[in-house]
């Protein structure tokens, strides 16, 4: 009798475990998966293909000229910094922004 309830007790905790492995993993690419979003105008007549810096790594970002558009960074940040022509540039998710002369303007 005590051995069925042993295995009884092992299996509900067992489930317990699963349950909350589950949960995190899920949490974990939830977050990895999320994106920071830029919203940009290109007052300029050539592409830029900039650097962005955000939690210790980097990544390229472009921004297509004579437009309006968006563009997006693989981050769990909520700020990250853009490399430009004028120097470093921190920039919030969300935000929208103006280039000009390969500078960028946060508006």
């Amino acid at each position: 009798m005590l051995i069925i309830l042993n295995l009884v007790n092992q299996k509900s905790i067992d489930m317990k475990l699963k349950k909350i492995l589950l949960s995190v993993a899920f949490l974990l690419v939830v977050n990895m998966a999320s994106a920071f979003t830029i919203r940009y105008y290109n007052n300029d007549s050539q592409n830029y293909t900039m650097e962005v810096r955000s939690n210790g790594s980097t990544q390229k970002i472009e921004f297509t000229s004579s437009t309006t558009g968006s563009t997006s960074v693989q981050t769990s940040a909520s700020e990250i910094e853009i490399k430009t022509s004028c120097g470093w540039v921190k920039v919030k998710d969300g935000a929208k922004i103006s280039i000009k002369n390969g500078c960028i303007k946060i508006e």
